[in-house]
């Protein structure tokens, strides 16, 4: 009979600790569901210090409008990150929780390199991305790049290559055009088509293009070290194009010569 007494006693313990329990839980639920929590303030700022030049508060709660679930204890800060970098010139986004109903949404926004193929921009870190052109500053010149899928990152390795060896002539790369069979095509800001042939890196998996940086390279330092001789030799007369695809030297067409009348 004693036993019987501790184990009623027990249950009875028990039932009444879920009891409180539930009514806990019952509370919690309550108070979480109050109108008080719901989400009612969206603070935009960049992830590091300056100011957004192409993301907007308006931009971003346009996006999100009608689209956010949730309160401040059951919005997903996973699902939220996802559909801001839904925004035109988010590349990443930080959301934490500020109490007691506001979300803090820090962005890193697109920094573009370059114009790509033709309705695309690619940014400083290689990748590509689609955001309104003209909303770019009236003047800003970027390069515009072509090439297939999938090999941003290394028009964009070369890219840099070229810009470097260029820069100590006052040249500036304004196109570069890789082929489907990743042969390329540059363009200088003074009009002169340079064909590179086919990129040593076409052969491995390196979409960075490291394997072949020497090679590349060589081709383009040949040229370099020869423009002042050439320019020199050609007495004025502008280039047209270069062909930089021979191993042992490159092959030049000079641009026609417009003769004007005289008496």
């Amino acid at each position: 009979m004693f036993n019987d007494a501790r184990l009623t006693n027990f249950i009875a313990n028990s039932l009444a600790l879920l009891a409180v329990l539930a009514l806990i839980v019952a509370l919690v639920a309550w108070v979480t569901q109050r109108p008080y929590f719901a989400i009612a303030q969206i603070q935009i700022e960049p992830i590091q210090a300056g100011t957004l030049n192409y993301v907007s508060a308006t931009s971003v709660r346009a996006t999100i409008a009608g689209r956010l679930s949730g309160n401040f204890f059951t919005v997903s800060l996973n699902d939220t990150r996802k559909l801001i970098e839904t925004v035109p010139w988010v590349r990443r986004a930080q959301i934490r929780r500020v109490w007691p109903n506001t979300l803090r949404v820090q962005i890193e926004e697109q920094q573009p390199l370059a114009l790509w193929n033709e309705n695309q921009m690619i940014n400083t870190w290689g990748e590509a991305f689609t955001a309104n052109q003209g909303e770019l500053p009236d003047d800003s010149d970027l390069p515009h790049f072509y090439g297939p899928d999938q090999s941003e990152r290394l028009v964009v390795q070369r890219y840099a290559e070229l810009a470097r060896w260029f820069a100590p002539l006052n040249l500036r790369v304004v196109k570069v055009t890789l082929s489907p069979r990743y042969a390329w095509d540059v363009e200088l800001s003074d009009g002169v088509q340079l064909s590179l042939g086919r990129d040593p890196a076409a052969d491995v998996a390196d979409p960075h293009g490291r394997s072949g940086a020497l090679p590349f390279a060589a081709r383009i330092e040949r040229f370099v070290k020869t423009w002042p001789v050439l320019t020199e030799r050609l007495g004025g007369r502008a280039l047209r194009s270069a062909d930089l695809r021979y191993p042992n030297g490159f092959a030049i067409t000079l641009a026609p010569v417009s003769h004007t009348p005289t008496k």
